[in-house]
């Protein structure tokens, strides 16, 4: 399929809405399923990994097995996340969560397959939500799989970690900070309270897979409707791409809202670069006729 580029200037914030028409013809009349990657949430204060204003900084995520297997690699994600974890769990969900939400309401969205972990979909009003990666909400025991709220295990960490938090840190995504490597080295990590066990934010790491009955899930919700809006996603791993290449197989509508090149560009039917807070919610009016 041959893109439709529609540019429009990211920044800064215009004062005109972003020109969505070509989306809204794409899109109406049809039952939307939403893909939303990190550019969703920039605007509400979450950094991502991929975006223009980090793809020029060197960013090493915490891998599945060195966290499985190496203690030190543990005591050092949850002395970044002890820190990072109070701005991450305050961000609000900002126009355009609310706009899915609205479209959703009002019976164009059919649902949302996410990428992102900070439940901000959720908290906007937004209801049929499939996490491919799971929500930073809640940790589990990777010896009994006992469930705890990530709050909670806040409270814990600060009383075994008292003094940690006086600490001036860069913070990054998915409620992470950076802390150089002798700040870690006195950490007090909390066990699982049932049984001892090391724990697990309830996320999918890089180095992961999605759990099968979970891919499995957004596919059928992908099979559900008649065309593929991705939002603010770079599509850079494949967990969100593989749904691009199945709509595109299926000849499904592809419409492409996000800032700076995707995966997917060569896909989609439609492609906007604009802020995504700006745009979801002029393609809500239109859709709904206002």
């Amino acid at each position: 399929m041959l893109a439709m580029r529609v540019p429009v200037a990211p920044e800064p914030a215009s004062s005109q809405p972003p020109d969505v028409g070509a989306l809204v013809e794409l899109l109406r009349g049809r039952r939307i399923v939403v893909l939303t990657g990190a550019g969703c949430s920039t605007e509400s204060g979450i950094p991502d990994y991929r975006g223009p204003g980090t793809r020029a900084r060197a960013r090493n995520p915490i891998q599945h097995m060195e966290f499985l297997s190496r203690p030190e690699v543990r005591a050092r994600y949850w002395a970044r996340s002890l820190i990072g974890w109070p701005r991450f769990s305050s961000a609000h969900p900002n126009p355009a969560h609310h706009a899915l939400a609205a479209m959703e309401q009002e019976g164009h969205v059919l649902g949302l397959i996410t990428q992102n972990v900070d439940r901000l979909h959720h908290a906007a009003g937004s209801t049929r939500i499939i996490e491919l990666h799971g929500a930073l909400a809640e940790v589990r025991c990777l010896s009994c799989n006992e469930r705890e709220p990530r709050v909670a295990l806040q409270e814990r960490l600060l009383a075994l970690n008292p003094h940690f938090m006086e600490q001036q840190v860069e913070l990054r995504p998915d409620g992470d900070a950076e802390l150089p490597v002798e700040a870690v080295r006195s950490f007090r990590v909390a066990d699982c309270t049932r049984c001892g066990g090391a724990l697990k934010p309830d996320v999918v790491f890089f180095g992961d897979n999605v759990p099968r009955p979970t891919v499995e899930a957004a596919f059928a919700m992908l099979e559900e409707g008649d065309a593929l809006l991705v939002v603010g996603s770079s599509l850079a791993v494949f967990s969100g791409y593989r749904f691009v290449l199945r709509a595109a197989e299926r000849h499904m509508p592809i419409g492409m809202l996000n800032i700076g090149e995707s995966r997917g560009d060569e896909l989609a039917d439609v492609r906007v670069e604009a802020r995504v807070g700006d745009a979801l919610p002029s393609l809500a009016a239109a859709l709904s006729g206002r």
